[in-house]
């Protein structure tokens, strides 16, 4: 078997709040939470709640930016697109511009230091005003280095107050990709789809449910950005083993592997081999379908597919 830290591969749904290091949140005068599970979604998002309130000052929010970059180059990530919530950190702090202007700062370091592609993507709860979506979309077009926005939160709140905001969006050239399939049912997904005007699906593991849809999502190529081992922390599934990422890929889905932040990529794909007997040729296929989905200019995506290539033609130990 390769080393699967060696295999190139695309993190697309990786929150970079839910990077922090413990001894950096230690640093900063708290504790980011161990990896023990959740008992609600609830109390998943009050414990990333207190970890983003450790970040005050522009050398916090560059400080956790370098570090992703050195964390993710280690996991063999060539290409990152890291989603923040800016607009709600700059309300938090008073300072609209700092916080995302200071992790461009931090991932542009990061970037050059290590040796790795990073792109954002600005996010925004469900369970917040529409003016702040707004207040997020106008950082977005400001900055080149923000290549989308989409909705997170508790699917609970239906996501269509955002669409004014979503079609202002894809009007201007932002890439969409919204939570869905997450914490609710298909319905979610619909709505990303259609009002949300979704270019890949955050999660999506309860598309199963709905054939339709599943048919609509492998016609159309639209990617999950699938997250097991958050799935399982979250209480989403029982298990990693009855997580139902193997049935997805076999209904012919477009399936790529993330962390959501909760864990290392790289042991992601490595569960996964352990888990489900993938070899290396399926996990090359899991990076692949991961730069394909990826928004990464077509002369990267195609050096990456490269990159994957020679990782599975070199000789294995």
């Amino acid at each position: 078997m390769r080393d699967v830290r060696a295999l190139p591969k695309a993190h697309l749904h990786v929150h970079l709040e839910s990077t922090v290091r413990p001894e950096t949140a230690r640093d900063l005068g708290g504790e980011r939470p161990p990896e023990t599970g959740f008992a609600s979604f609830r109390e998943f998002a009050d414990a990333r709640a207190r970890v983003r309130g450790l970040l005050r000052a522009p050398e916090h929010f560059r400080r956790v930016a370098v570090e992703f970059c050195e964390d993710e180059a280690a996991q063999g990530t060539r290409w990152a697109e890291v989603t923040f919530t800016a607009a709600a950190h700059g309300e938090r702090l008073g300072e609209p511009e700092m916080p995302l202007e200071a992790v461009l700062d931090g991932l542009a370091e990061g970037s050059a230091r290590y040796g790795i592609e990073c792109r954002v993507l600005l996010d925004h709860s469900r369970r917040r005003p529409v003016e702040r979506l707004w207040r997020t979309y106008k950082l977005a077009v400001r900055h080149d280095e923000v290549i989308g926005l989409g909705v997170a939160g508790d699917e609970a709140y239906p996501l269509a107050p955002f669409a004014p905001v979503c079609d202002a969006a894809r009007d201007a050239g932002l890439r969409l990709t919204h939570h869905a399939g997450e914490t609710a049912g298909a319905a979610s997904v619909r709505e990303a789809l259609t009002l949300g005007h979704a270019e890949r699906i955050g999660h999506g593991i309860r598309v199963l449910d709905d054939p339709e849809l599943v048919a609509e999502l492998r016609e159309r190529g639209v990617p999950l950005e699938v997250c097991p081992t958050s799935n399982v922390l979250l209480g989403l599934v029982p298990s990693l083993a009855g997580h139902p990422l193997p049935r997805l890929r076999a209904a012919g889905l477009a399936v790529t592997v993330n962390t959501d932040g909760e864990t290392a990529l790289a042991d992601e794909y490595a569960r996964l081999r352990e888990v489900f007997g993938y070899g290396d040729r399926e996990l090359a296929e899991l990076a692949r379908a991961s730069i394909d989905a990826s928004f990464a200019p077509p002369e990267v995506k195609t050096r990456l597919r490269g990159e994957v290539d020679a990782w599975l033609a070199a000789p294995a130990p």
